[in-house]
């Protein structure tokens, strides 16, 4: 006897449907094809198990399997269910529906006691479902949330696999979980962990990340020990414009992917941020391995990547960010296929000026030998500095701003600036293919929307003399003047806008190190 069940393999963030074709005759003999890997080919040990934990016994007969397209590597323990499904189906010993069976996509990993293990990509294998026509999804209920999200398709959550079992039989009923996805999402969005309002002194820097957050800009701080660097890059997300559907939609794709989705959790609601250790390896960094995952500039896709003590990374990591930060997606090649995951993301980094990290500190003394400070810089390319549009420098809080009373602008206020920021870039780049904010603008969209008057351009041409700024810096001032005119409404470049964005360009300053 013949019976088809269907399940799905993930490439990218995208899914495949994979027709499992269970052939079962007289004799003794198991064969699976189809490209299955090794975790594949062992689930005839836990099939085995898990059905006669539950009573029942695997056919005594031979059974040929083929997972077609046979061209397509099947990886991981989530064919355990469609493939025992498929099995006692075609053993045609306890009643299941074939007919049924063509109206529904099975995943889900068997223990040995027959209880179901997570998955990971449960939601893009559920949009590829209704995609394809299925009416339905079964899978760990641990997932169901995670799919639930896709309307139009009846999604199962399922323990074990005697409750399947007795589903496809018509022995028992698995009820359809039903999420309200937009109240879901718009109901989680305003709930953040930190707030801008903890973070005592550090004005100016708080409005660089303003700025940052308005323009899509990349930013680097550069301050001592304890200045507040990395509590104030943690923050950065509360101020951020909040998701829209589509966006959360993509992002929740990749963290199902990869596995990052909490249990009985739906879509993402907040902006990720990704803060990866130094020791971290560059295909760790932008994704890859012998079966490709997503790397973290992908997890922060939408979001924010946190590089603390950037000159610790190894250079051959800040390197592979190059290319992504321009393109915002990264292209993992293999043999025989290649994936793309996207990777638009904020690039936040924070530093020390130094190896022992006081130089320029206003109360303790630099220690580190003449051209120390030049050498650590080093450590971090000019072309990766060149795609950092704010460079701001930190110095410690004194103590009357540590323990000062009055509480500090709260972010819900900061990011409803940005947030009207944002919907003027909106508007000026509706007609612009793939630009959505200052950040992303080219040089002929820059001699366009970021033109300074001439008062304006006599302060850039006095600032570049006498500050020794770099030719790198011209392009990067404009963009991020553009944004400072954005966050007060101004259509016009002003010379006062100018002049901030000239002060967030310390490292191109020459005397910077000297």
């Amino acid at each position: 006897m013949l019976v088809k069940t269907y399940a799905a393999a993930v490439q990218g963030i995208a899914a495949t449907i994979i027709t499992i074709e269970v052939s079962s005759t007289k004799g003794i003999q198991f064969f699976l094809v189809g490209l299955p890997d090794v975790a594949v080919r062992e689930s005839h040990e836990r099939i085995v198990s898990a059905l006669e934990v539950s009573g029942i016994k695997f056919p005594r007969n031979r059974i040929v399997i083929n997972m077609a397209p046979a061209d397509i590597r099947k990886e991981g323990s989530a064919y355990d269910l469609p493939l025992a499904i498929g099995i006692l189906a075609a053993g045609g010993e306890i009643g299941i529906e074939n007919e049924r069976l063509e109206h529904f996509v099975l995943m889900g990993e068997l223990s040995l006691d027959g209880s179901l293990q997570p998955i990971k990509g449960a939601l893009p294998i559920a949009i590829k479902a209704r995609e394809e026509g299925f009416k339905g999804l079964i899978l760990p209920k641990q997932n169901v949330y995670e799919a639930a999200v896709v309307n139009n398709l009846d999604v199962y959550g399922a323990e074990n696999i005697k409750e399947v079992i007795d589903f496809f039989c018509g022995k028992g009923e698995l009820k359809p979980t039903v999420i309200d996805t937009r109240n879901e999402f718009y109901s989680h969005q305003q709930q953040f962990e930190f707030d801008f309002s903890e973070v005592r002194g550090q004005e100016n820097v708080k409005r660089a990340l303003e700025v940052a957050a308005a323009g899509g800009h990349n930013l680097i701080m550069i301050g001592p020990p304890g200045s507040g660097k990395s509590m104030l890059a943690k923050r950065l997300p509360s101020i951020l414009p909040p998701f829209t559907l589509q966006e959360a939609l993509e992002t929740t794709k990749i963290h199902s992917v990869a596995g990052k989705v909490e249990k009985n959790a739906s879509l993402l609601t907040q902006r990720p941020f990704r803060a990866p250790h130094h020791t971290i390896s560059d295909v760790a960094m932008v994704g890859g391995g012998s079966f490709p995952q997503p790397g973290e500039i992908s997890l922060a896709h939408n979001g924010v990547l946190f590089l603390d003590e950037l000159p610790e990374f190894n250079r051959s990591v800040l390197e592979v960010l190059r290319q992504p930060l321009e393109d915002r997606y990264i292209s993992v090649s293999r043999t025989r296929f290649a994936v793309n995951y996207p990777a638009s993301f904020m690039l936040v980094a924070s530093m020390n000026p130094c190896p022992c990290g006081y130089y320029n500190h206003p109360d303790r003394a630099c220690l580190c030998a003449p051209g120390a400070v030049q050498k650590y810089l080093n450590r971090i390319s000019g072309p990766l500095l060149d795609r950092i549009d704010i460079q701001i420098e930190i110095v410690p809080v004194p103590f009357e701003k540590i323990s000062e009373k009055r509480p500090a602008e709260q972010s819900i206020n900061v990011r409803e600036r940005v947030m009207r920021a944002r919907e003027i870039q909106s508007k000026r780049f509706a007609a612009e293919k793939s630009t959505y904010c200052n950040a992303q603008m080219s040089s002929r969209q820059l001699h366009k929307y970021a033109v300074p008057d001439e008062e304006g351009l006599k302060l850039l041409k006095n600032a570049m003399q006498r500050l020794n700024l770099s030719a790198r810096a011209y392009d990067r001032i404009l963009k991020v003047s553009r944004t400072i005119a954005d966050l007060d409404d101004s259509r016009a470049i002003t010379t006062s806008h100018l002049a901030e964005a000239i002060n967030y360009r310390n490292l191109d300053r020459e005397s910077w190190g000297q």
